[in-house]
């Protein structure tokens, strides 16, 4: 049995949870979120909390209950906090700009890169310090697009330019002309 799984998740004021069979719906604040269960699992309410059981019956179902309940738990601390993913761009002209539901990226390429913005995401861009910020309620798309922006133009280890997480530190290499100037020892 899962020691995670069986942790309840305290649901706080200005957040409301309905449970429909299987179907999980939390809203709050920064939205309204669902999960379906996968079959042998349930959930239920209880005195404000939210309480996963797992189905000892139903074979390799401890696997997935605690990750059930930490997405659970990631979706009431979406609803209530958000989640935010902050990408740098470093590069010569690198530049991003939201235009409508697309961002537009010039990162080195000859054409304008654009990606189309899931609606459950918002998107800013600071020009000052070229940053993107990414924030949402769902944690997995907020996730997924800021990968997706990332993606686009990875920063590339001898000059570092390209899109980066924030905190990101990355690696760089000698290039040719360094190592070669050190010669044979």
């Amino acid at each position: 049995m899962s020691r995670i799984g069986k942790t309840p998740i305290e649901i706080p004021k200005g957040v409301t949870v309905e449970v429909k069979g299987d179907l999980v719906m939390i809203k709050g604040s920064k939205g309204t979120l669902n999960r379906k269960l996968m079959q042998g699992l349930s959930a239920k309410l209880q005195e404000g909390q939210l309480i996963l059981e797992a189905d000892e019956q139903v074979e390799g179902i401890g696997k997935f209950h605690g990750l059930y309940r930490a997405l659970m738990n990631n979706m009431v601390k979406g609803v209530v906090e958000g989640y935010e993913k902050r990408l740098s761009l470093v590069g010569v002209g690198f530049r991003a700009q939201v235009m409508g539901s697309n961002l537009d990226l010039k990162v080195g390429f000859s054409h304008p890169t654009s990606l189309p913005i899931p609606k459950e995401v918002k998107v800013e861009v600071d020009s000052k310090t070229n940053e993107i910020i990414i924030s949402g309620a769902d944690k997995q798309v907020v996730g997924q697009f800021a990968a997706n922006v990332r993606a686009m133009k990875k920063p590339e280890p001898y000059k570092g330019k390209g899109i980066r997480y924030k905190d990101e530190y990355v690696r760089k290499k000698a290039g040719k002309a360094a190592a070669a100037a050190k010669g044979p020892a």
